[in-house]
């Protein structure tokens, strides 16, 4: 897993990799976005799949499959 100034992202993470969410850093709806799929804070995602030209990253939350963005997974701060 990568690092960048603010720790690291979703984005970064590896597939087959799980991965627990610390903050949402993204503002306004892109926030609410996220949080409206089931991605909040406590909660585990696991990477199931990356595109081949990395966009958009499939992963699995609260049991369901979901496809986000790249500019979404770099929002998800995890640890």
């Amino acid at each position: 897993m990568a690092e960048n100034a603010q720790g690291t992202t979703l984005r970064d993470v590896g597939i087959g990799q799980t991965a627990t969410v610390r903050r949402l850093t993204g503002e306004g709806a892109i926030k609410r976005h996220i949080m409206d799929m089931g991605i909040t804070k406590g909660v585990d995602v696991y990477v199931r799949k990356v595109a081949p030209l990395g966009d958009p990253i499939e992963v699995t939350v609260r049991g369901y499959e979901l496809s986000l963005r790249k500019s979404e997974a770099a929002c998800i701060l995890v640890g």
